[in-house]
């Protein structure tokens, strides 16, 4: 299904229905933004890993992970779209890879702060374009976007990538995320308009 770009006149995108696509990215979150504190900073990786610990790195140590750029789409709930951004940072795959889920692991909770979450299914995280993002379109996040971390899951609605984001639980059952609580699809993909939890099977 396509649509026009108005704000690039002439040039076709196609987007999921229901949605339009703008040059301009709105600061839409739940709660104020936190504080940036590098010395308590960590990205914790815990739950049913296949070793049975925890892994964690710290901001020097993340940021001495290899790097790449994805270049995606962002589809907000909300019914807008970011075309073709190219975001910064550590591919999710990059950190399946060094701490692994347990076999039987089947979904993760994205954990921020204040204890926002989301649930996604493993396989999810595990999508090519799915990154642990520190900036986009060449330029570093900001706080009000998620600075210094975000989660971007190009192929699911924006929610699903958590600003500001500290650990990743994986999970042997699926638990809901804080919006999937409050009426939100535990999916959430944006081609099968999936944003509500009524439309679940």
């Amino acid at each position: 299904m396509g649509s026009l770009d108005e704000d690039r006149p002439g040039e076709a995108t196609p987007l999921p229905p229901g949605q339009r696509a703008q040059t301009q990215w709105p600061v839409l979150h739940y709660g104020p933004v936190p504080r940036f504190k590098p010395e308590r900073w960590d990205l914790q990786v815990y739950g049913a890993t296949v070793d049975g610990a925890k892994h964690s790195w710290d901001f020097g140590e993340f940021h001495r992970l290899p790097t790449a750029e994805v270049t995606a789409e962002m589809h907000c709930v909300t019914k807008f779209s970011l075309v073709a951004d190219t975001w910064t940072g550590v591919l999710a795959r990059t950190i399946l890879e060094l701490a692994p889920p347990a076999p039987e692991a089947t979904h993760v909770l994205a954990w921020a702060e204040y204890g926002y979450s989301a649930n996604l299914r493993i396989e999810d995280l595990a999508a090519a374009t799915t990154i642990f993002a520190t900036g986009r379109g060449g330029a570093e996040l900001t706080p009000e976007h998620g600075f210094p971390l975000r989660l971007v899951v190009p192929h699911l609605y924006a929610w699903k990538g958590p600003k500001w984001v500290r650990a990743i639980e994986y999970l042997t059952e699926e638990r809901r995320g804080f919006w999937e609580e409050r009426g939100y699809h535990k999916i959430g993909d944006p081609w099968q308009e999936q944003r509500y939890s009524y439309q679940e099977d």
